[in-house]
């Protein structure tokens, strides 16, 4: 007999429909086959599956047995394959009516005592379901609410395998399960940190302002101890909460790899990620033997932070340089290619020098000249010019540090962010464009009309700073924010040089 189950795997973010189909066959001595480009996990399932049926009372006659896992030329791996594949065998033993399990979907791994385990990607799978049209989805118990969050899908948490065939035969009944947990945004008052707890530093406080309203990439340069870090970790309490599209990009990511949060059925704070320097390149931007999504994409639609920045590996940092472009990180193999989605907000940190203390008027530094550029040296120019703002974060004097609280605090920030990003919202209406930092091309020079003088201003700070063409629409595309924040309708000479004075690096080298 023939039994057909329906279930999905991943590819990348994304699931595609798996036909898992069993045929029992008397003739020839019993055997068990798998097909299908299964991988190891798959062809182990065979061993789970069998003693979870025979530990919960389901016997299967002795026969020739050979399962397909259709479209056989794509690689099938992990173990949600487990539930289908039993309900297959039961279906095809005569354990099960042939057409009980039409329709549904289904994904769960199995213990040998036949309990149902949460898996990896349920989310995305729940979507395929939606999409395919499915009468329902069966997933373990520990997966439910987080399948439950797509809307127009009846999701079934399950125990274990006997109550998947009480509900299939019609022995049991279930309700769908209702989303639980699905939290509104975060607002400023919820977060556990505020910018009013940074003592001084209104300058790069004003620069973080301009990167949250324009969605721009940030670099802090500054000695031990001035505070990069407690700014950057403070960023997400400015940024717009995430609308319900987002959260759900950002959560199938964070169900693929296998970090959804204990309880959480939908992310909905934009997230902040800060990976060691000493990561790997895979790591950093996904892939591996069995890929996976990397830091770049564990901070979609949030913060990916790299402290220490010259200290990370050169190979690393210059991966970054295609998803700072495309906001998406793509990964190609031999048998295989992924894309990741990868649109984040990068901040970065690093001293001026090895020892730190380059500049600054209270320590001495212990670096020659050389030391110095070999330092800077290790990010390359191409990646400097994708930051947007470079801004130097000088020790904190005494007088700042007695005040009791910070001038700035992330509530007013946040809401003059939010009137920028209502701006852009209603300039990119009509184009796929979401803040001011995807501008470029004949938008950008729709949207940042010059005068002469502007343009005058501009040659001469291009000719005395030798900017590059990139570093060029960065400008453009800052000064565009800082109009924005100010509600101004058109880029002036004051808001292009402001925007010129976060290229700091640039100016650094000039006097150098």
């Amino acid at each position: 007999m023939l039994a057909t189950v329906t279930t999905a795997a991943l590819l990348g973010i994304d699931a595609y429909t798996v036909g898992l189909e069993v045929d029992f066959s008397r003739q020839g001595l019993p055997t068990f086959t798998m097909v299908g480009l299964a991988e190891g996990a798959v062809r182990e399932s065979k061993e789970r599956v069998l003693a979870a049926l025979k530990n919960n009372g389901f016997k299967l006659p002795p026969a020739r047995i050979t399962v397909n896992l259709a479209p056989a030329d794509i690689r099938k791996e992990g173990s949600a394959y487990d539930l289908p594949l039993a309900v297959g065998l039961l279906v095809g033993a005569g354990v099960l009516e042939a057409g009980s399990a039409q329709g549904y979907f289904m994904a769960g791994e199995l213990s040998l005592t036949g309990d149902l385990k949460p898996v990896t990607g349920i989310l995305p799978l729940a979507i395929r379901a939606r999409q395919e049209g499915a009468r329902g989805l069966l997933v373990p118990l520990g997966n439910a609410q987080e399948a439950a969050v797509v809307e127009g899908l009846a999701v079934y948490g399950l125990s274990g395998v006997g109550q998947a065939v009480r509900f299939l035969s019609g022995e049991e009944a279930l309700s769908p399960v209702a989303a639980e947990g699905v939290e509104g945004s975060a607002e400023p008052g919820e977060f556990w940190l505020d910018f009013a707890e940074v003592k001084g530093q209104e300058h790069a406080k004003r620069a973080i302002e301009i990167a949250a309203a324009g969605g721009h990439n940030l670099l802090f340069m500054g000695p031990p101890g001035s505070g990069k870090t407690m700014l950057a970790r403070r960023i997400p309490t400015v940024l717009p909460p995430l609308c319900f599209d987002e959260a759900l990009e950002v959560t199938k990511v964070y169900s693929v790899a296998g970090q959804l949060p204990p309880g959480r059925s939908l992310i909905t704070v934009r997230p902040f990620r800060s990976p060691h320097h000493t990561i790997s390149d895979a790591g950093l931007i996904g892939g591996g033997s069995h890929p996976r999504p990397g830091e770049v994409s564990m901070a979609h639609r949030g913060v990916l932070f790299l402290d220490e920045l010259p200290e990370f590996k050169k190979s690393a940092l210059e991966v970054l340089r295609q998803p700072l472009e495309e906001g998406w990180a793509r990964i190609a193999r031999a048998s295989i290619s992924l894309s990741y989605p990868a649109d984040f907000m990068l901040v970065a940190a690093m001293n001026p020098c090895p020892c730190g203390y380059y500049g600054d008027p209270h320590h001495v530094c212990a670096c020659d000249v050389n030391q110095v550029r070999r330092y800077r040296a290790r990010i390359s120019g191409p990646l400097l010019d994708r930051i947007d703002l470079q801004v130097e974060v000088p020790a904190v004097p005494y007088k700042d540090l007695k005040a009791p609280h910070g001038q700035l605090g992330s509530a007013d920030m946040r809401r003059r962010v939010l009137a920028a990003r209502e701006i852009q919202n209603a300039r990119f209406a009509a184009l796929p464009l979401r803040t001011n930092a995807d501008l470029s091309g004949r938008h950008l020079n729709n949207f940042c009309k010059l005068t002469e003088a502007e343009h005058a201003f501009l040659e001469n700070v291009v000719k005395s700073l030798g900017l590059s063409a990139r570093a060029y629409t960065r400008v453009l595309r800052i000064a565009r924010t800082v109009a924005d924040l100010e509600g101004a309708p058109d880029v002036s000479v004051e808001h292009l040089a402001e925007a010129v004075n976060y290229r700091n690096l640039d100016r650094r080298d000039e006097a150098g």
